[in-house]
C-alpha cells in the first residue's frame, strides 16, 4: 500500500456521491456545504489532510443536486479526481468576502431554496447568506451521517485493507513486549511497522498502555516501563486510503497470577457484544451486554461507526437516548470494545472491527489474543 497522493478510485467515490446525492434529495437540500474532512473526502474523492481534534469551519466542498457538481477549496491539482474539473477549484482566501464570492458564482448557488451545512461557525453564519441569498440555511451534517453510516462494497474492501495494516502493525508491537521495555518504545515499534506498509497516519497515539493493578480504566503507577507479571493493552490505529481501521488487544509480560480467569471473563463478555451485534438491535443492546455478563460499564463508547473517521452509530452509557435510537443495520461497520478488570490483576481490553451482515455479523479484525 502506498502513500497516498492519489484520488480514491472512480467506483468508490462514484458511489459515495450517489448516496450523498440521494440523501440530499431526502432532506430536500439543493446544496451542501462541507467543512469536515471526512465528509469532503467522502464527496470528493480527493485525499485530505488528517487533523486531529476541532478546527474553525470553512466551506471546503460544495455539492449542487441539481447538475451533481463538486466545487472544491484546493491549492493544487494532485490527489483531485479527474472529474472535478481544474475551475471548480478555488484557494484558500483570509478575507471570508473573498470565499464568498466564489461561492455566490457557483452556478445554482442564486437559486438555491435549502442549503445544509456540516458545521458553523458565527463568522460563515453572517457571510453564507450572502453566497445563497434566497436560501433557508439548515443542518446538512445529518443527511452525510445518514449517507456515511452504511458502507458500500468498496469501502468494506477499503477497511479491511485498513486493518489489515494495523493487525501488521499490532503483530510488530506485541513480538517487542519484554519485561523493561517502554510504552513509547512499543508506540515507536508500531509506528515503524505501520510506516513501512505505507500508512503514515495513526489514527489514535495511545498506543500501548501497562494497564493498572488498583484501579479500573487507569495506566499503571509505574515509570511506564512493562514489567514481570503486567498486562499490558495495545490499541492499533490507523488511517490507511482515509479509512480509519482499530484493533486491540492485552498481552501478558511472562506469567501472570489470575490472567487466565479474567481473560474468561473477556470472553464471556465478547460472546454478549457479539450476540447483540445484528440488524436490528440497538446501542442499548450494546450496553446491556455489559450489564448482563455483570461487567461494570466502560467510561469509553461501548462501539461506534468506523470509516472516513468515526460514523455512526455512537453508543456510550453516557448517552443513553442516543444508544436507544440507534437501530444496527447491514453494512454498519462497529469498533465494539470489552474491557474487564481485577483488582491486583490489572485489565483485559479487546477491540475488533465488527460489519453488520444481513444475517448477523462478521469479525473483520483476526489478531490473536493471548493463550489463556
Amino acid at each position: 500500500m502506498a502513500v497516498e497522493v492519489l484520488p480514491d478510485d472512480r467506483a468508490l467515490r462514484s458511489e459515495r456521491r450517489r448516496r450523498a446525492l440521494a440523501q440530499m434529495e431526502a432532506h430536500d437540500l439543493d446544496v451542501l456545504v462541507l467543512g469536515r474532512q471526512a465528509n469532503v473526502r467522502y464527496v470528493s474523492g480527493a485525499p485530505q489532510l488528517w487533523i486531529a481534534g476541532t478546527r474553525p469551519f470553512g466551506p471546503t466542498c460544495v455539492l449542487v443536486r441539481r447538475t451533481g457538481a463538486i466545487h472544491l477549496l484546493s491549492t493544487w491539482d494532485e490527489g483531485i479526481p479527474e472529474d472535478i474539473p481544474h475551475e471548480h477549484l478555488y484557494g484558500i482566501a483570509w478575507n471570508p468576502t473573498n470565499t464568498i464570492g466564489v461561492l455566490a458564482r457557483i452556478d445554482g448557488a442564486a437559486d438555491a431554496r435549502r442549503v445544509g451545512t456540516d458545521a458553523m461557525s458565527p463568522v460563515f453564519a453572517q457571510a453564507l447568506p450572502m453566497a445563497f441569498p434566497n436560501a433557508e440555511l439548515v443542518d446538512g451534517e445529518q443527511a452525510m451521517r445518514a449517507a456515511r453510516a452504511i458502507k458500500t462494497a468498496d469501502e468494506i474492501a477499503a477497511v479491511r485493507a485498513s486493518i489489515a495494516v494495523a493487525q501488521q502493525a499490532l503483530t510488530a508491537a506485541v513480538s517487542a513486549l519484554t519485561p523493561g521495555v517502554s510504552e513509547q518504545t512499543l508506540t515507536g515499534v508500531l509506528m515503524e511497522a505501520m510506516t513501512a506498509a505505507g500508512v503514515s497516519t495513526p489514527a489514535n497515539q495511545d498506543v500501548a498502555w501497562v494497564t493498572s493493578r488498583e484501579h479500573p480504566w487507569r495506566r499503571g503507577a509505574g515509570d511506564g516501563a512493562a514489567q514481570a507479571g503486567d498486562l499490558v493493552a495495545f490499541s492499533a490505529g490507523v488511517l490507511a486510503g482515509g479509512y480509519v481501521a482499530e484493533v486491540g488487544r492485552t498481552y501478558p509480560v511472562g506469567e501472570v497470577p489470575g490472567a487466565g480467569a479474567l481473560y474468561r471473563r473477556w470472553d464471556a463478555l465478547w460472546q454478549r457484544l457479539a450476540g447483540a451485534c445484528r440488524p436490528g438491535a440497538t446501542g442499548s443492546d450494546l450496553l446491556n451486554a455489559y450489564t448482563a455478563a455483570g461487567e461494570p460499564m466502560p467510561p469509553m463508547p461501548v462501539a461506534y461507526g468506523l470509516g472516513l473517521g468515526f460514523d455512526p452509530p455512537m453508543v456510550a452509557v453516557e448517552l443513553p437516548a442516543t444508544a436507544a435510537a440507534e437501530h444496527l443495520r447491514p453494512g454498519m461497520v462497529l469498533a465494539v470494545t470489552g474491557y474487564v478488570f481485577e483488582p491486583g490483576v490489572g485489565s483485559v481490553f479487546g477491540r475488533e472491527a465488527v460489519l453488520i451482515t444481513e444475517d448477523g455479523h462478521e469479525v473483520l479484525t483476526t489478531s490473536p489474543f493471548a493463550d489463556h
